[in-house]
């Protein structure tokens, strides 16, 4: 499968000015996931300028219904 890098780009909400895995979802995906996250574009903005990306702090969101 084509990585549609540049498409994902256009969608993706990482606020990690030098993460080098910006529009490689698969990438992103597997290194959240490696380290117990999720990726931003699963949290709301606000949420997401917090890089708590735990699986927890998501718990917790969706807890207070904010995600």
């Amino acid at each position: 499968m084509e990585c549609q890098k540049e498409r994902n780009l256009k969608d993706c909400t990482c606020s990690y000015a030098s993460c080098n895995k910006k529009g490689i979802c698969c990438e992103c995906l597997r290194y959240h996931l490696k380290s117990r996250q999720l990726p931003g574009c699963c949290f709301s903005a606000e949420a997401e300028r917090t890089y708590d990306r735990s699986f927890e702090h998501f718990a917790r969101l969706v807890m207070a219904r904010q995600v």
